[in-house]
């Protein structure tokens, strides 16, 4: 192994290291960069598809019309046969053997492109299942990682070394309500006295009015 080989494979190991420090620190965003990647892949492989249709389509074009020319040169084969003319049986007989042949290639070609269409959109097929599949585990594992989050912070809130935050909050909200309570009291008091002093007032004011 020569050292560009070494440095390469060195420096393979510490990618796959790093991911998979990656991966144990936050698998869902490792998960989430697979099917990315899956998806990628999957997309790569449905324009793979879509070419390979378009090869199958060009050499059913060719096979069509190589066989309107094998057609047309057996009619030819079989005047020339007729005329006797031996330059014209020889050319034609020629052609009937060439067009024949490429026909019997392009069949052949057809057949075993129609096979492997068929079989890479099967897999095409099954690539597209498999992520709908990884995103459903996907899903499931957010939930998961939902939950357990959501449990070690409620946990966490009703532990024995934080009953002191509820009894806290308690007292706070205690101490709110006699605020309250006490300010509209005092309010209450206030308007009693100020209705008393008002009373008085109209009391005393004919008073006044007969001294003078």
């Amino acid at each position: 192994m020569n050292l560009f080989q070494r440095f390469k494979y060195t420096i393979e190991a510490d990618l796959h290291q790093v991911f998979d420090k990656k991966e144990q620190k936050n698998p869902i965003a490792m998960l989430n960069q697979y099917i990315r990647e899956a998806e990628k892949q999957t997309e790569q492989t449905g324009t793979l598809l879509a070419r390979q249709g378009q090869l199958k389509e060009k050499l059913e074009q060719e096979l069509k019309q190589n066989a309107e020319l094998l057609t047309k040169r057996e009619a030819q084969l079989k005047l020339a046969t007729t005329s006797g003319e031996q330059d014209l049986i020889d050319f034609a007989t020629d052609e009937v053997a060439a067009y024949t042949a490429r026909n019997n290639t392009l069949q052949a070609s057809i057949e075993a492109s129609t096979r492997e269409y068929f079989e890479l959109e099967r897999k095409f097929e099954t690539m597209k299942h498999k992520i709908k599949d990884m995103k459903v585990r996907q899903l499931q594992l957010m939930g998961k990682e939902n939950v357990t989050r959501a449990h070690h912070q409620m946990d966490g809130m009703l532990a024995k070394n934080n009953k002191t935050n509820f009894e806290d909050l308690e007292a706070y909200i205690d101490k709110l309500a006699y605020q309250i309570d006490k300010d509209h009291e005092v309010t209450t008091f206030e308007a009693r006295l100020a209705q008393l002093e008002k009373k008085a007032a109209e009391e005393n004011a004919p008073l006044l009015i007969e001294n003078k």
